[in-house]
This record gives structure tokens, C-alpha cells and sequence, in this order.
């Protein structure tokens, strides 16, 4: 099993945005000197639930800094990116970094609508534009005299400059936050990333994944390769001891639910517009710790690794650092993880 961290620095107050910045750039130099696999980068805008916002930027900012370690993106959303401005983008990248990036696409948020207010989309076409898009910047990395005549975008491109440095272009997976969405992604024998799932969910999602790939033809050793490149998600916290990462991991996740869920609920109460069922009595696996939160000593954690280990999967996408954690915290559970956790797994 891979392990990565995925840098999701929340910043409660606006002051503290370029001060966690900073904070979260030092925590990608440490995963890269500690041998965690990848980096993967979140992007959500205008609530402060992710600091730096925007996972291109910021990627390249990474890429400098960094030497070994890849870089992801879970997920761009590509809803609000122009496909050639991305490819752009994304080749540029992908030369600064030699080859170290992966390229994760996803239609857009599921939950904020706020995000396509702030850039004048209809969420309704969110997931028409994440097919168009990924469509357009595989035909502009592949070849010259590029044409496209869309619902969304009419394009002639002469040749997309710099190419790419990986051939053809650089690896793309899809998020996909429903069994539908991962299915399409088994039929087509592509790897996808999960978000998080109880474990029960996550056994039954990746066995479905498996033999719709044989249903449609795959042999065993593509099926492997796509699981191999196949993430979930969890949020982990490692400590010394049980009782000091329940002390101090529990009030972190309870805090960073708090405020993911805070501005849905002002712009609910301001327009009566959501994107979810504010009245809803049900909790996603997300916001609860049983099922989202790996947490206790080394032992504990590894065991908890172990269980999703035996479900079969390439790697686990990782949160170290929750809501207000400081980042002292936090890279001190990364380090423990990757001292006393990870070896376990090598």
C-alpha cells in the first residue's frame, strides 16, 4: 500500500491565510524528506477550508521546493478551469517537475454551491463540462491542429506549448464520490480515487470495481494496475499513545466539520439555496470519526491500516492535519507515521 498526504489546511480567519500558506508549503518539504509517495492538493474557494485554494498554483509552488516526492490533485474542479488554460497548466508543471505529477479531475464540489456562484457556473453542468474538458486536454497534449466543437467550447490550437514531460501526458484519475461514477471509471479501465467510506462501503465499492473490469474484459494484470493506482481516503492522527490521540484528534475533526459545514449554512440562510438537503437527519461517513478518523498510537493506527489493507487498495490519501491543528501537531504525527507506522507496510 502507497501512503500520501493530502494538504487540506483550513484558516479560520483571514489573517492566518498566508501564515498557514507558509506553514503547509513546510509541510510539503517534510513529506517529500520523510518518503511519503504523494502530495495531493485540494481545491475549494471563497470559506477558508482550504488556505491556498487554488491546487495549480500551489502545485507549482511544490514542485520547485520539492525533489522526489509527486504531486496530485484531489480534485481540481474542473468545472472552473478553461480545459486549455489546464493543459497549459498542467505541461508546465509536469516539466518543472519532471514527470512527478498526476493529474486527479473531478466535475466540482458536491456540496458548496457557492463556488460555481462565485464563478457564474450552473452546477447542473458541472459534470457535462468535466467530460468535455478532460476530452479537450487529452486531444491538445496527443498532436498538432488541434479541433474541438462542443456544447461548452469551440477550440483550433495550432500546438499546445511547452509538451508535456511525460508521454503522451501526464497520468489522469478521476474522483468519484458515487458506485455510478466509479463503475464508468472500472468499465473503462481507469484507477479513480474514493473519498471517505466506511470500510464496509469501501470493501463493496472496490470488490464492484474488480469484476466490472473483468466483466468487460480486463485481464488480471490491468485490474491489478488499476487497483494499484486506486486511493481512499482517511483522516489520520498518530500519537504516543491512545488516550492523547483521542485528547487531541477528536476535537480536531469535530471542529474541521464544524467550519466545512459553516458556510453552507450562512448562504442557506441568506438565499435558501443548497446543494444538499439541510434538513437531511443523515451523516455522511465524512463527518463521522468511526468511520473517517485513523487515530491512536502507532500500534493501534497500524491495525486500523491493516483492515483497509486486506480490502485491496493502491494507497491511501491521507489528512494529517485537521481544522485548527497546529502544525507542530500535525508534523509530528506525520513523523511518527512514517517512522513507526509506515515500515510496517513496506
Amino acid at each position: 500500500m502507497k501512503f500520501s498526504n493530502f494538504l487540506f489546511p483550513q484558516s479560520s480567519d483571514p489573517q492566518d491565510d498566508s501564515r498557514i500558506i507558509d506553514e503547509t508549503l513546510h509541510e510539503a518539504r517534510l513529506s517529500d524528506e520523510l518518503g511519503v509517495e504523494v502530495l495531493w492538493l485540494a481545491e475549494h474557494h471563497f470559506d477558508g477550508i482550504c488556505a491556498y485554494v487554488d491546487p495549480v498554483s500551489f502545485a507549482a509552488a511544490i514542485a520547485a521546493s520539492t525533489k522526489r516526492i509527486k504531486i496530485g490533485f484531489a480534485v481540481a474542479q474542473m468545472s472552473l478551469h478553461h480545459p486549455i488554460r489546464m493543459a497549459e497548466q498542467m505541461a508546465l508543471i509536469d516539466n518543472i517537475s519532471h514527470g512527478r505529477l498526476i493529474v486527479g479531475l473531478g466535475r466540482g464540489t458536491a456540496y458548496n454551491i457557492y463556488d460555481y456562484q462565485g464563478y457564474g457556473i450552473d452546477p447542473d453542468e458541472a459534470q457535462e463540462r468535466l467530460l468535455e474538458s478532460e476530452e479537450i486536454m487529452i486531444g491538445a497534449w496527443n498532436g498538432e491542429n488541434f479541433v474541438h466543437d462542443g456544447k461548452f467550447w469551440k477550440i483550433k490550437l495550432p500546438l499546445l506549448r511547452p509538451r508535456p514531460y511525460t508521454k503522451p501526458h501526464p497520468p489522469l484519475i478521476r474522483a468519484c464520490s458515487g458506485e455510478a461514477s466509479m463503475v464508468q471509471m472500472a468499465r473503462e479501465g481507469r484507477p479513480f480515487m474514493m473519498n471517505v467510506q466506511t470500510n464496509e462501503v469501501t470493501r463493496q465499492r472496490m470488490d464492484l470495481y474488480r469484476q466490472t473490469q473483468r466483466d468487460h474484459g480486463f485481464d488480471e494484470a490491468a485490474i491489478a494496475r488499476n487497483v494499484d493506482e486506486s486511493w481512499v481516503w482517511r483522516n489520520i492522527f498518530v500519537a504516543d499513545s491512545d488516550a492523547e490521540a483521542e485528547r487531541i484528534g477528536l476535537p480536531a475533526l469535530a471542529a474541521q466539520v464544524e467550519m466545512r459545514g459553516a458556510m453552507r449554512r450562512r448562504i442557506y440562510a441568506e438565499q435558501g439555496v443548497s446543494m444538499v438537503d439541510m434538513n437531511s437527519p443523515k451523516i455522511a461517513a465524512r463527518e463521522q470519526p468511526q468511520h473517517s478518523l485513523i487515530y491512536g498510537s502507532p500500534d493501534t493506527v497500524s491495525d486500523a491500516i491493516a483492515a483497509i489493507d486486506d480490502i485491496g487498495v493502491g494507497g491511501l490519501i491521507m489528512s494529517f492535519r485537521m481544522g485548527p491543528m497546529p502544525i507542530e501537531v500535525a508534523e509530528n504525527s506525520l513523523r511518527l507515521f512514517m517512522d513507526k507506522v509506515a515500515p510496517r507496510f513496506g
